[in-house]
């Protein structure tokens, strides 16, 4: 059977699967976030969704709210709707209009990591495996019914650009095998127990806390890579508090406890000290400045006698 479908998603993580929905079933109609301004001159700037549908000749809605869209969603008679990283909430009233529900891809293997920034706790968390998961939505959040999951592993130097390329891909696939057994195959409950939240990332979470483990450090670090960045401050001798970006590290040591989490043990090679074991950082950025090396960083920066805080 092919299914008439509306497809509903707004980033780069979406189009994997929105090309999956455009060729398997009867697109009829692409909902995705309002135009937003971006960049140094603020111009209005279209999603990677809507570019897709407007190359290929398919009918974009971008509503501010969802309610207003009910009377449009009900005239397009879907049998389907499609949910990949939309960005808002849909009401009972239009999780009710298809004949055959809603489906949202969620880059977990749920019950875990429901919630805005799923790919991010993964590894600020430090898990071994993640995965995507197919679910049949309501109206919580992320509380479906499971239909399938893809498991992948998780080395430890994986950030975060290298997860989402993985796992954009990894979910248009468990989409592909949803859309192709979906009358057979048989909803399974979420175990509540097993659940946690992953909440949107703040400039309170993105700063680094010296005082934890070396890999406590790290897996911050890579999970913000390569957006936005983790956060320290770094006290000079002098004085004067600079605000660094930290874009890749690398544990060195992950046992010695240090007393003075935050010293420069190695200038050299830019050495840090956490709670227990030591950091290296390898690429950072000055404010105002741009991402580089350590090795580029030190020739214009002195940071001799200084501390992270």
């Amino acid at each position: 059977m092919k299914y008439k479908t509306i497809f509903m998603g707004t980033p780069e993580f979406s189009i994997p699967s929105l090309q999956t929905v455009f060729d398997m079933t009867d697109l009829t109609a692409i909902f995705t976030q309002p135009d937003k301004k971006r960049g140094r001159g603020q111009k209005l700037s279209a999603s990677p969704v809507k570019i897709f549908g407007l190359e290929n000749k398919i009918e974009v809605y971008q509503p501010n709210k969802m309610k207003e869209s009910i009377d449009v969603i009900k005239n397009l008679e879907p049998d389907l709707i499609i949910v990949v990283a939309y960005g808002k909430i849909l009401p009972q009233s239009i999780l009710e209009i298809p004949r055959f529900g809603c489906i949202n891809v969620h880059a977990s293997l749920l019950p875990r990591y429901r919630g805005a920034a799923p790919m991010q706790w993964t590894l600020i968390n430090g898990e071994t495996y993640s995965g995507v998961t197919t679910m049949k939505m309501d109206v919580g959040l992320d509380t479906g019914d499971i239909l399938l999951q893809r498991e992948i592993g998780i080395e430890p130097e994986m950030n975060f650009e290298q997860l989402h390329d993985i796992l954009k891909i990894e979910g248009a696939t468990c989409l592909k095998q949803t859309l192709e057994n979906l009358e057979s195959i048989k909803p399974q409950k979420q175990d509540d127990r097993e659940s946690n939240y992953s909440p949107m990332i703040t400039k309170e979470i993105q700063r680094i806390n010296w005082k934890k483990s070396a890999w406590e450090v790290h897996n911050l670090v890579r999970a913000m890579d390569s957006h936005p960045g983790s956060i320290t401050s770094f006290k000079h001798a002098d004085g004067r508090i600079e605000t660094l970006k930290i874009w890749k590290t690398r544990v060195v040591d992950n046992e010695i406890p240090n007393e003075y989490p935050g010293d420069i043990l190695k200038l050299e090679n830019l050495s840090i000290a956490a709670s227990s074991g030591v950091v290296q950082i390898l690429e950072l950025q000055a404010q105002n400045g741009k991402r580089m090396s350590a090795e580029n960083f030190l020739r214009g920066h002195k940071l001799s006698g200084g501390k992270f805080e």
